[in-house]
């Protein structure tokens, strides 16, 4: 939360740059040349290091031992527990997804069944004017702006998502008084 906030700028920063770099290397390259690219860079710099504090030991005649020995010696394996909790959450998820897909599919609710098949028929728009790349840099980009843009403009983002909130409501309720069958459960 504190990334998408920017409460620290420079790591915020790094973050953000280097996952929109990544989603605009997808646009041009390859997933499988990306990650070779980003593997190449990555053991270019360490290998590079490793040659450098070699010769700088060589050169001054100290034995500090491998450069990287903090982080081969560094425990790096998840334990029984901790997979067993992600499958768990992962399992619930899944679960909750499929039930709610089954209601709306199997039309539990009119009303309900009516606003996915809508959201369905918007989204064909949507995938037929972007790619899924596309998207998913819109959505890193908006993660990082619209939190930030809210916590700044709150009062007056909270007064036209009321109103807007207010009128779909009216809609909303003409709609079902005209549809047979789609009175609410708790009418």
């Amino acid at each position: 939360i504190d990334l998408l906030y920017w409460r620290d700028i420079k790591q915020t920063g790094i973050v953000f740059g280097s996952i929109l770099l990544l989603l605009f290397s997808l646009t041009q390259f390859s997933v499988v040349s990306v990650i070779a690219y980003l593997a190449l860079a990555a053991l270019s710099a360490t290998i590079s290091f490793r040659i450098y504090k070699s010769v700088l030991q060589a050169v001054q005649k100290t034995d500090e031992g491998h450069p990287f020995k903090a982080y081969l010696e560094m425990e790096m394996s998840l334990s029984q527990d901790q997979i067993q909790k992600y499958t768990d959450c992962l399992q619930l998820y899944v679960n909750s997804t499929v039930r709610e897909l089954r209601r709306l599919f199997l039309v539990q609710d009119l009303v309900d069944s009516l606003k996915f098949a809508v959201l369905m028929w918007l989204l064909t728009y949507v995938g037929a004017l972007f790619n899924g790349l596309t998207l998913m840099i819109m959505a890193v980009v908006s993660m990082f702006t619209l939190p930030v843009v809210y916590d700044k403009y709150q009062a007056q983002i909270d007064q036209y998502l009321g109103l807007v909130r207010t009128h779909i409501n009216t809609v909303m309720a003409k709609i079902q008084a005209k549809i047979p069958g789609a009175k609410r459960k708790a009418e």
